[in-house]
């Protein structure tokens, strides 16, 4: 897991507080950003709410759109199914990289990632698992053999993150574990090939189970509309 830093710029206070707004849903794909309104939250100046915004935009969770400003990015499916095949593609190659350094340090934490997960799947604790999930990934890709891997993929998990991950897709939670388990144990045999292909298939069955609760929760255009 990345630490919080010891010191933060207002910039990068306005950067979280702006990404806690879209992660807890309070901001949803479409929704406007104001430096206003984060001005006032956290009684700092708009200068380096911009700023924030700015490198927010870079990322991707926001869009700055001409004459209305900054809104919370929205992809359709054939976006997200981009994101996800680009997630198995480089998640994959991460693991090839990765898996023959593992010590007996790291499985040890990816067991226990395991063993918690379970907890909070028999608990339906969506943000909990959330949080496990993450933290399940980076022990697999955040390794001195997979650096790039893991940057690109830190990145593409926060565009889909936008969506709200998991509490979009709660019935995803038991199935997802399930994978997990499946990726652990061919780590443990030293599969890594097997692993690798594993990896792809979990992306590609969360691509799925996303793009289809979308379809299922966006509203139907009106008549004439396309």
């Amino acid at each position: 897991m990345t630490p919080t830093p010891l010191y933060m710029t207002k910039s990068d206070l306005a950067r979280r507080h702006i990404q806690g707004m879209i992660l807890s849903g309070q901001a949803r794909p479409g929704a406007r950003i104001t430096t206003r309104e984060v001005s006032e939250a956290l009684g700092i100046s708009e200068t380096p709410i911009r700023e924030a915004i700015r490198a927010l935009a870079a990322d991707g969770w926001v869009e700055l759109q001409s004459h209305v400003g900054a809104v919370v990015a929205h992809f359709g499916g054939e976006q997200i199914t981009e994101i996800y095949a680009l997630r198995s593609l480089i998640g994959a190659l991460a693991m090839e990289l990765s898996g023959p350094t593992y010590d007996e340090a790291r499985l040890a934490k990816i067991d226990a990632n395991i063993e918690a997960s379970k907890a909070a799947v028999a608990e339906r604790d969506v943000q909990t698992y959330m949080r496990l999930n993450n933290e399940f990934h980076t022990l697999l890709c955040d390794t001195p053999a997979s650096q790039w891997c893991y940057k690109i993929l830190t990145s593409l998990r926060s565009q889909t993150a936008i969506h709200q991950g998991f509490a979009a897709v709660p019935q995803r939670l038991a199935e997802s574990l399930a994978e997990h388990c499946g990726i652990r144990d061919a780590v443990r045999a030293r599969d890594f090939a097997k692993a690798a292909e594993l990896i792809r298939a979990h992306e590609h069955a969360a691509g799925v189970a996303l793009i289809n609760e979308l379809a299922v929760s966006r509203p139907a255009a009106p008549s004439g509309e396309r």
